[in-house]
């Protein structure tokens, strides 16, 4: 056992039990960078040890009623053999340094792709957040977007199967061949697909789709992938009670700062892999967590001064 792959199981499975997400997006990368294992040997680990650790999150979920089952099916119908698939696209490509760098250039896009998937998702938020406090400050009540008349939070979404589908297929596909996207890459598609669904049912439908999803990987990487038994060991001996750790704790976290952290996070580890500098790397960083709040305090001021002007125009339709 390797005890310092059992602290960085630890920490990551803390971030996604008090986020959500994060699983294959940092410890792949960590076992990477941080350990020197060869790309392949950390996605089949890193997915085998999740297939151990996304039925947790699942079960509380389905104890407490979040989840949109017809969701979790067409999800399933695309990504499960797609997982697998990429897992023999990886065994086809060979194990040679130049597929090892395929690989890891592979998960590097992967990551910074799931990096700016959270951007919109907290710029869609932030939105959605100044409309309603616009509307609040002026004492104004907006009328609801008829499409959401009579709908209830418990109310099952329409599925579009086909898109849904598809979703899955393109992101069982990458995880089998990087091990990121089970929760990152597919939380943010749903979020596009499917605007109505609430946060929790959200969560919840992605970590169940996810359970076969990552399995089907795992499976293929048991049989043809580069699995390797103590390295996995050593990995869920620290992320299962991070994971419960950091489910604990979610409820009182500032999950903003968290989500933030987990998107540097993600954008140095994607820069990484792609082969950036160090040096250039610490530069990005330090304009990210120096000048980030500030450009984000201006579009915040930004989007508040519009949202204040939008409603005054439609405060007379809305009276």
């Amino acid at each position: 056992m390797d005890l310092l792959v059992i602290v960085a199981g630890l920490i990551v499975g803390f971030v996604v039990g008090l986020t959500g997400m994060g699983g294959g997006a940092l410890m792949t990368p960590v076992l990477v960078l941080l350990f020197g294992v060869t790309p392949l040997a950390a996605v089949s680990s890193d997915l085998v040890a999740a297939a151990v650790m996304k039925p947790v999150g699942s079960w509380v979920h389905m104890r407490h009623g979040t989840i949109q089952w017809p969701l979790v099916r067409w999800l399933m119908l695309g990504s499960v053999p797609s997982a697998f698939v990429g897992v023999l696209v990886l065994r086809a490509l060979g194990s040679s340094a130049d597929v090892q760098e395929v690989v890891k250039a592979s998960l590097g896009v992967a990551l910074l792709i799931a990096a700016s998937g959270m951007v919109v998702k907290a710029y869609t938020a932030l939105l959605a957040r100044a409309r309603r406090e616009a509307a609040a400050a002026q004492g104004v009540v907006l009328p609801q977007p008829r499409r959401a008349e009579g709908r209830s939070a418990d109310r099952p979404v329409t599925v579009r199967p086909l898109p849904t589908v598809l979703v899955g297929a393109a992101g069982g596909l990458i995880v089998g061949m990087t091990s990121v996207g089970s929760g990152s890459l597919i939380i943010i598609a749903l979020l596009v697909l499917y605007p109505t669904l609430t946060a929790n049912r959200l969560v919840g439908t992605d970590l169940v789709q996810a359970v076969p999803l990552v399995a089907s990987a795992a499976l293929g990487h048991l049989l043809f992938g580069d699995f390797r038994l103590d390295l996995t060991a050593s990995l869920l001996l620290g992320s299962i009670p991070g994971v419960y750790l950091g489910a604990q704790l979610s409820s009182r976290a500032p999950g903003w700062l968290i989500r933030r952290a987990l998107a540097v996070v993600l954008l140095a580890s994607g820069l990484k892999l792609l082969s950036l500098p160090t040096p250039a790397l610490g530069v990005v960083l330090v304009l990210a967590v120096a000048l980030g709040p500030i450009l984000w305090a201006a579009v915040r001021r930004r989007e508040g001064r519009r949202a204040h002007a939008a409603v005054r125009e439609e405060a007379p339709a809305a009276l």
